[in-house]
């Protein structure tokens, strides 16, 4: 049984019970209503026309109006003499009394002897009877006795309760259509719902829910929709990270491959024999710079580990922004001088960081080493001003440029513009990656702007610290 079913038989079962039992009380509290008032009314018919009765002296008239007064209101009327012997039975065509309690018998008159009228509404006579006393002794009737029977007294109790019964019949048939129709109302959203849950747990992720309600079942299937597209949007990132993580790899197999076959090549040529000391010491020399080469790699690597894994590997200070970036200078300034590169900062006041002071100063030996390099002849300019609250960090060089193509990817991990030429300099292709993840870890950013065989400026910003 689908939840469709199982709603309509809920809603028919509980509005069936309330449709029944309402009428029931209906039909009991009505039946009892017309019943009694029926009685009651029937009892003052019967009080009325013995009255009538005591008024009139002649037993030709009360003949004549009894009978017209049997046929008028259709009860059975019968006058009795003082011993209850029947003087008159209206109407006419109406047989004498079957049962013996309808006679004038000796219980009947003991009780009319004290009170003017007696009612039988006994469960087991067909009839409601009323006998009165006459209290005037002009003619020979001493006795009524007025009946009617249930059936004809309780007919429109009756009728009501075929129309309560039609009524209840007709209303149940309404709530079946109306509870098959709201389960329908109610279960069609729930069994798309599924259909559609089912189909993004087995991979559709391009499934849309086209469900316009502005209920719960809208709520939740907006809320299923932007599962979906979070969970498309992560496969597709999660996609895409695991092609750069096979890149990394193979990257980081590649990088270390070339060097190890560099020091391979100059162990077996350290082997030979009658090699001289100067072909020695250069062949050493090669094997301690391949060397020193993969020993920077894993450094860079463990670094950017650390950076995506440790948030505590950033230990912040405050220092002096200028004072940082004239160290770096002073360092790089001899190397920049032996490829005729003018490398000098401009410096525009002092401004107070709070940050890491060694990873601030690896960002800068990366970026200014990064300029040196790639620029042949020309200038090279650090410049440190104040924009609104921050500080803003330029390395400003005039080399070969960046194409725009390689802009988006210029800070992933082993990511070169000129694999070949990038390896034969000596990096490891992670140098950028670092400044990035350093950077990030500060939380800040680092931007590039560049024009191929021009120039690049690398920039970033850090807040000024206020003492």
């Amino acid at each position: 049984m689908n939840i469709q079913q199982k709603l309509a038989v809920t809603y028919i079962t509980l509005l069936s019970i309330g449709v029944v039992a309402i009428s029931a009380y209906a039909i009991l509290s009505i039946r009892s209503f017309l019943l009694d008032e029926a009685i009651s009314q029937f009892e003052e018919d019967a009080r009325t026309f013995a009255e009538s009765l005591e008024l009139e002296d002649d037993f030709t008239d009360l003949f004549i109006k009894t009978t017209f007064t049997a046929d008028l209101t259709g009860y059975q009327i019968a006058l009795f003499d003082s011993s209850g012997t029947v003087l008159v039975n209206a109407p006419v065509d109406v047989p004498e009394f079957e049962d013996s309690r309808a006679f004038m018998n000796d219980e009947i008159l003991a009780q009319l002897a004290t009170s003017n009228q007696v009612i039988l509404n006994d469960e087991d006579l067909d009839q409601v009877i009323s006998f009165h006393s006459i209290n005037r002794d002009i003619t020979e009737v001493h006795f009524l006795r007025i009946s009617k029977n249930k059936k004809e007294l309780y007919a429109a109790a009756a009728s009501i309760r075929h129309l309560i019964y039609g009524a209840m019949i007709g209303s149940i048939l309404v709530v079946i259509l109306v509870s098959i129709y709201f389960a329908r109302y109610l279960g069609k959203p729930i069994k798309q719902l599924e259909e559609a849950a089912l189909e993004i747990a087995n991979g559709n992720l391009d499934r849309e829910i086209d469900l316009e309600r502005q209920d719960e079942f809208g709520s939740l299937a907006k809320s299923l929709n932007n599962m979906a597209a979070k969970l498309k949007d992560d496969y597709e990132k999660l996609k895409n990270l695991n092609v750069k993580q096979n890149e990394f790899f193979a990257d980081i197999a590649h990088e270390v491959r070339n060097p190890l076959h560099t020091i391979s090549g100059a162990m077996e040529m350290l082997q030979l024999e009658g090699l001289s000391k100067e072909k020695k010491a250069q062949y050493l020399h090669t094997a301690q710079k391949q060397v020193d080469r993969v020993v920077r790699l894993f450094q860079d690597i463990k670094s950017l580990q650390r950076f995506d894994m440790d948030e505590s590997y950033i230990h912040k200070s405050t220092f002096v922004m200028e004072d940082l970036i004239e160290e770096v200078i002073k360092t790089y300034k001899p190397i920049a001088n032996e490829k005729n590169n003018a490398l000098r900062f401009v410096k525009k006041g002092e401004h107070t960081v709070f940050a890491d002071y060694e990873k601030m100063e690896q960002v800068l030996d990366n970026l200014v080493s990064n300029a040196i390099k790639y620029t042949h002849e020309g200038e090279i300019r650090v410049e440190c001003t104040k924009v609104g609250d921050e500080v803003k960090v330029s390395v400003i060089d005039a080399g070969i440029g960046i194409g725009e193509e390689h802009l988006d990817r210029l800070f992933d991990r082993f990511y070169r513009t000129d694999k070949a030429r990038s390896r034969d300099k000596g990096g490891t292709g992670l140098g950028l990656a670092v400044v990035k993840g350093i950077l990030n870890a500060h939380q800040a950013e680092i931007y590039v702007e560049s024009t191929p065989d021009v120039g690049s400026t690398f920039y970033f910003s850090l807040p000024i610290h206020e003492a």
